[in-house]
């Protein structure tokens, strides 16, 4: 019996390639005084794809580096001007809608920052809704981003620089795992910052509105417990600063001009964060971060979160994927119960887009 050969062919892979069909016999005998464009019995006719423009797909025969970082921290051999060593050296700017990293990041361990995470912890501190009760374990989530919108500076994949306004917001849930998983509380946050950075140096002027909620399903267990209706309308001034690639340390001062339900117009936060800056690949690297608030409200407490673990950054656009220990004493985050403290501990794991 003889066995055909089956080709596929590709033609066309630059503009303007040979549009002809292709002859493929049976056997490599039948090949003597054969001619390109002519056909005997028993042969298969292969008819080729249309050619591919300048707009086609590019095969690679090595993974694509398109932003301003190498993976060993320098420049490959045949590096080009977009290559930089440094990443904190002047890059072009230009006007960019909608860019895919941000110049001013959320701070790792603040508990009111935008971002998807959740956390499963024990809390010992007396359960605000039945004092007589130990709180145990609970498991707040947030669900949220921020997120670029239009920027004038740089593009590049890590610490880009310039002018930026940005979107941010979030939903803060508590989930009580004794009680069905009811939704205890839920905190509303949304807001607008404007960001300006240059070197190692970030600042941001914000606006945000937060509300928060006492749990339907709370509130049908717990009829007699008073709902406060605790609310911010703030304005943020805020700065950071890069000591090195990997270590940034923050702090601002927010003033609300709307208070209700307690809220009074100062709050502080601050705090520190080790992180690696470039992509990790697969095995990724060690974190830590610590963050502090005060506020007037409290008569100048607060709290304090602690966080540490190991983090993933992505390739293009410094998404960050982290999975780790979580440490929080003073003041409730969830401020339904603002004039409640925690003392919990947990894991958790956090994503910034």
């Amino acid at each position: 019996m003889r066995v055909a050969l089956v080709a596929v062919v590709l033609c066309g892979a630059r503009t303007g390639a040979s549009q002809e069909t292709l002859v493929v016999p049976r056997a490599s005998s039948e090949r003597s005084g054969w001619e390109p464009g002519t056909a005997i019995p028993g042969e298969v006719l292969i008819e080729p794809l249309p050619s591919v423009g300048p707009s086609g797909p590019v095969v690679l025969d090595s993974p694509y580096v398109g932003g301003s970082w190498w993976p060993d921290g320098g420049c490959p051999p045949d590096a080009s001007a977009g290559c930089f060593d440094d990443l904190w050296a002047a890059r072009p700017w230009h006007w960019q809608i909608l860019p895919t990293n941000l110049i001013w990041t959320s701070y790792l361990a603040g508990p009111k920052e935008p971002r998807f995470a959740t956390v499963w912890y024990d809390d010992t501190s007396p359960d605000p809704i039945v004092p007589t009760q130990r709180e145990g374990w609970l498991w707040d989530s947030t669900l949220g981003g921020r997120v670029a919108v239009l920027r004038y500076g740089s593009d590049t994949s890590i610490h880009p620089q310039g002018f930026e306004v940005q979107l941010e917001g979030a939903a803060f849930v508590r989930l009580d795992p004794s009680e069905d998983r009811d939704l205890r509380s839920s905190d509303y946050r949304f807001g607008i910052p404007l960001i300006y950075g240059v070197g190692r140096w970030q600042t941001k002027l914000a606006y945000y509105h937060l509300s928060a909620h006492l749990g339907d399903e709370a509130m049908l267990r717990h009829p007699t417990f008073p709902r406060v209706n605790y609310v911010r309308d703030a304005i943020v001034y805020g700065n950071s600063y890069y000591l090195t690639d990997w270590m940034r340390v923050y702090g601002e001062v927010g003033w609300s001009f709307y208070n209700a339900g307690g809220s009074e117009p100062w709050e502080f936060q601050f705090g520190t964060e080790l992180v690696q800056a470039r992509p990790t690949g697969i095995h990724g690297s060690p974190f830590f971060a610590i963050n502090g608030m005060s506020r007037q409200e409290l008569d100048w407490g607060g709290n304090v979160c602690v966080q540490t673990g190991w983090a993933w950054r992505g390739d293009r656009g410094g998404k960050l994927f982290r999975l780790g220990f979580e440490y929080l004493y003073g003041s409730d985050p969830q401020y339904e119960f603002v004039f409640n403290n925690q003392n919990r501990a947990g894991i958790g794991m956090w994503y910034d887009f």
